[in-house]
């Protein structure tokens, strides 16, 4: 479509929830035209008789409009996506083997790590997501070549997607000595600073830490850390963190991935620590393993900001992963139990950003005229039901311009 402004008819929004007593039984739809304009949502009118303003119109045929999808946590540049299969191989030592053995896989893999990265976005495009937080290795092995491969397969994509790069030191900041690569990187297109267990992998929690903070603050980025430390050792690390943000005051840019110490330790030391965190704008990024999963509904109960990501799909550390957001909201509903209608709805905000058709009463605050028009359209009859079911991707606009399905 090459016109800046068109129409969506007959799209379905959710209106409300219907309600038997003082229960929600149900969310009530109607169909709308949507005009799109310069990339956001201009006018919402009901489904009464078509415009007649001579604008492009493509028919949508009632399916459900939700908002775009993201992945805040995966890694683009080391898949085996789209290559040969191939399952990972014993790790005797945990995190230690997997470094070692990256240590000759990645020289290998850079022939192929833009052409897979873009295979693998177009995994997650298929699906509605079109905002990506990838962590990209940055390390002595390969320096800042799986940057550049995933620089470029950005570029590709900049007209369907938007991008967040991590400059990650998967070998240890400390332990690989990668300070200088990742102060490049962060010069070069990264746009956060990264980290991974400053205890296990750097062995030094105050200098690791410390380092990474100063890179942020010294380039003005953001910081996501890869946290695997169990019990209280993670615990006094993400303390540790928090105090860094609050003297750096980066509250609101700092972002602990996995966090998995929050699943060990008893739920009111969780609690305090959550407290701290979400006073800070600390927020977390979970895959929702099936073993030792966070307690996510108590974390956004105190207000953290809690998002979710795919990690690794298919490469050498893990042979999982569908790229599928809309599944992994219902993986995270299906732990938790939550299977009302108005929770299993309230979990799409964990794959969307926060953003929700229905607000926690009920009433449509998504989408809104001047909302970006980021949308992927679903064959759902409500957002709990697209939760549920895994529902059909029909369609995905990304700033207003067509993905797939828009014609």
């Amino acid at each position: 479509m090459k016109h800046s402004s068109f129409w969506l008819t007959r799209v379905r929004l959710e209106t409300g929830w219907r309600y038997e007593g003082n229960a929600v039984s149900g969310t009530e739809t109607a169909l709308y035209h949507i005009r799109i304009s310069e990339g956001s949502i201009a006018e919402i009118q009901p489904a009464d008789a078509l415009p007649e303003d001579g604008l492009p119109q493509t028919d949508m045929g009632g399916a459900l409009m939700l908002p775009a999808m993201r992945d805040m946590h995966i890694h683009l540049d080391k898949t085996y996506y789209s290559g040969p299969w191939k399952a990972p191989g014993p790790a005797p030592k945990g995190i230690f083997s997997r470094i070692e053995e990256e240590e000759q896989l990645l020289p290998k893999l850079l022939p192929t790590a833009q052409h897979r990265a873009e295979q693998l976005i177009e995994l997650l495009l298929a699906s509605g997501t079109t905002h990506f937080r990838t962590h990209c290795n940055i390390d002595p092995v390969v320096g800042l070549r799986n940057l550049e491969a995933t620089l470029r397969a950005a570029e590709t994509y900049r007209d369907r997607a938007t991008f967040e790069i991590v400059a990650f030191p998967q070998h240890g900041l400390l332990r690989s000595k990668s300070a200088g690569l990742v102060r490049e990187a962060l010069r070069s297109g990264a746009s956060l600073a990264g980290g991974v267990d400053p205890a296990t992998v750097d062995g030094d929690i105050e200098k690791s830490l410390n380092t990474m903070m100063e890179l942020a603050v010294e380039t003005g980025a953001g910081v996501d850390l890869h946290l695997h430390d169990p019990g209280h050792l993670g615990v006094y690390t993400i303390q540790r963190l928090a105090d860094l943000t609050e003297q750096a005051g980066w509250q609101g840019r700092v972002t602990v991935s996995h966090a998995l110490a929050l699943a060990d330790i008893p739920p009111e030391e969780a609690a305090a620590v959550a407290a701290r965190m979400a006073d800070l704008g600390i927020s977390v990024t979970s895959s929702v393993p099936l073993g030792r999963t966070i307690p996510i509904p108590m974390l956004a109960k105190q207000g953290v900001r809690v998002e979710l990501g795919h990690d690794s799909i298919t490469d050498h550390w893990s042979p999982f992963g569908k790229g599928d957001s809309l599944e992994k909201a219902g993986t995270l509903a299906e732990r938790f139990g939550w299977g009302s209608e108005a929770a299993l709805g309230a979990s799409l905000g964990f794959v969307t950003g926060g953003r929700t058709p229905l607000n926690g009463e009920g009433r449509r605050v998504w989408p809104m005229p001047g909302d970006e028009a980021s949308a992927v359209f679903v064959d759902a009859s409500c957002s709990a039901e697209a939760v549920a079911r895994r529902a059909e991707r029909k369609a995905l606009l990304h700033r207003g311009k067509p993905v797939f399905g828009v014609k």
